[in-house]
């Protein structure tokens, strides 16, 4: 059985350890465990004694089954394989042994200088929201849209003009969200990962030849840790998994000081975010009051993108947004419609600018949405609910044509359009990344989602009529970035190209015409461009995200290479 805490974290029922992380840890640390579960450990400190293996966003954390203490296993900044071994324990017996899941985590030893005898928080104030801007006169189109600052909300979260003061205890105080939207640069691909903050040891404004002696230092050596789940129902080795993923890629987007500015956080002092802390209550009632009127009839187009960019910011900045939108019963189906209907209108190219613009801003909230939630209860029962019909309807509008048809327009028209486009496809691909991440974790929940497999994402996808070529546009950026130049790639377009492959792995692995159809197309591709010892120049070493896409390239290559 599992229960929700106060912050919707899925955890096993353990009272007595709950209590005690509660008890011996920081508010900030707590509130970024993600799950914990029992298992047999062996370490080079720890012999084959059941503990509680905590996790959290950074970190692995180790306690006795009745908990007395709490010792920092591993940080996932040092990790660099996480796998399943497939072999039988001598020291368990019976059905233990027989049902047995053994995980071996390879890390590197911490920095001699980072002990600890506890944990202290690492986690950054919540920001508040940030401010949507007036525009007083209509506009023709959504580019160049651009919240601006004000001070005042507005008296009701329908009205239209800017809101007095209210009275609060009989004082006259009035309701503001910070003013910090930032210029809607937002189309560019930006959202992967949300977690605005970092400990000292993830910093990224440590140098580059830091970071690189650190790796190379004489004294780093490897360890493992061996985790042994004994639970049939065990889902601790996904939840490494997931959490090793998402460390890395939010550890490589905060050295793109566009990403840390889009999350608040100080070029100076990059473990420090630029916003005062907000209560749970008053998040709570911000976010009423946005989703209020994203909800209302007869929004204008323009108000419903300037309202859809504070989500964006707001959330960048505030994790805790997330768990109440997927606690909202109305939200995630109003961006799911939002996006069908995007999807469907401007085909004569009328509003295709406007259309893709705001496409492109509703896909990038659902993927920032679903990074980091996978242990929000809510969020599985929605993505579940009528067997994932608002799952499928996102996935058959977000599947489009990567080719512009239109025999009209200027040049530099056609131009600006197809960059909206090519924006549109980073975007897409990315959330599709999101939902193949999804998918893994839900097919192992039992009872509910079990029916939701990446193998259902892509029967589901077979029949649509631009499948081939929208997966065909998503194979040839990864050939084209890799074929180029052998220029650094940035920390976002390294992520991208990370999830990209991962997207291209499941349908090589998951869809029997995609596969067919990749390895038809692109094999000469693949064969003659795509060469993974040109790697290492256009994947830094020091981007944590930098090994494990090279590992992924090199399944890609295989598969797409093999013989029939």
């Amino acid at each position: 059985m599992a229960r929700t805490g106060a912050r919707g974290l899925l955890r096993h029922s353990n009272s007595k350890l709950d209590s005690f992380l509660k008890r011996n840890t920081s508010r900030d640390v707590y509130e970024r465990i993600r799950v914990y579960e029992p298992c047999v450990v062996v370490s080079g400190s720890v012999k084959k004694v059941f503990m509680h293996v905590i996790l959290s966003d950074e970190r692995v954390y180790l306690s006795e089954y009745q908990p007395r203490a709490l010792r920092e296993a591993l940080s996932f900044r040092h990790v660099k394989s996480i796998e399943l071994i497939n072999d039988l324990p001598d020291f368990l017996s019976g059905q233990d042994r027989e049902r047995s899941m053994h995980i071996r985590v390879v890390h590197t030893t911490k920095d001699p200088g980072k002990k600890s005898s506890r944990p202290k928080g690492s986690l950054q104030n919540e920001p508040s929201f940030p401010l949507r801007g007036r525009n007083s006169s209509a506009r023709h189109s959504l580019e160049g849209v651009s919240p601006r600052e004000s001070s005042s909300w507005r008296s009701s979260p329908t009205s239209m003009s800017d809101g007095g003061p209210e009275e609060e205890g009989g004082s006259v105080v009035p309701k503001r969200r910070s003013a910090s939207c930032p210029n809607p640069d937002v189309l560019a691909l930006s959202v992967f990962d949300t977690s605005p903050a970092h400990s000292s040891s993830s910093s990224p404004s440590a140098s580059v030849s830091t970071a690189l002696t650190r790796r190379t230092t004489a004294e780093e050596k490897e360890e493992e840790l061996h985790l042994y789940s004994v639970s049939p129902m065990s889902r601790i080795y996904l939840h490494l998994q997931s959490s090793w993923s998402s460390y890395i890629i939010r550890s490589t987007l905060l050295l793109d000081p566009a990403y840390r500015k889009r999350c608040g956080i100080s070029s100076s002092s990059p473990q420090k975010q630029q916003y005062q802390k907000t209560s749970w209550e008053r998040t709570c009632e911000l976010f009423s009051q946005l989703s209020g009127e994203l909800l209302q009839d007869n929004i204008s187009l323009e108000s419903l993108y300037l309202l859809l960019q504070e989500l964006h910011t707001a959330t960048n900045r505030n994790p805790a947004i997330k768990k109440l939108f997927w606690r909202s019963p109305d939200l995630y189906p109003f961006l799911v419609k939002t996006l069908s209907e995007s999807s469907q209108d401007g085909q004569e190219g009328v509003h295709t600018a406007d259309r893709l613009l705001l496409s492109t801003l509703v896909v990038q909230i659902l993927s920032l949405m679903f990074r980091e939630t996978e242990v929000e209860v809510a969020r599985l029962s929605m993505l579940t609910a009528k067997q994932g019909a608002l799952t499928e309807n996102m996935l058959l509008a977000l599947v489009c044509d990567p080719d512009l048809h239109h025999s009209n327009g200027s040049k530099s028209s056609l131009n600006k359009l197809q960059r909206l486009k090519a924006d549109y496809l980073d975007a897409a691909s990315v959330l599709l990344f999101e939902v193949v991440v999804f998918c893994q974790e839900a097919s192992s929940t039992p009872a509910l989602g079990r029916f939701l497999t990446i193998g259902w994402v892509f029967r589901l996808l077979k029949p649509h009529p631009f499948l081939f070529p929208f997966v065909g546009y998503q194979a040839q950026q990864l050939v084209l970035v890799l074929s180029g130049p052998r220029d650094r790639l940035g920390p976002s377009q390294a992520v991208l190209l990370f999830q990209r492959c991962r997207v291209l792995l499941a349908c090589l692995q998951h869809s029997t015409c995609l596969s067919k159809y990749i390895r038809t197309a692109f094999k000469e591709e693949f064969r003659y461009y795509v060469k993974t010892s040109g790697l290492e120049d256009k994947l830094p070493h020091h981007y944590p995200i930098s090994q494990p896409a090279q590992h992924l390239l090199s399944q890609l290559l295989s598969l797409v290479l093999q013989k029939p």
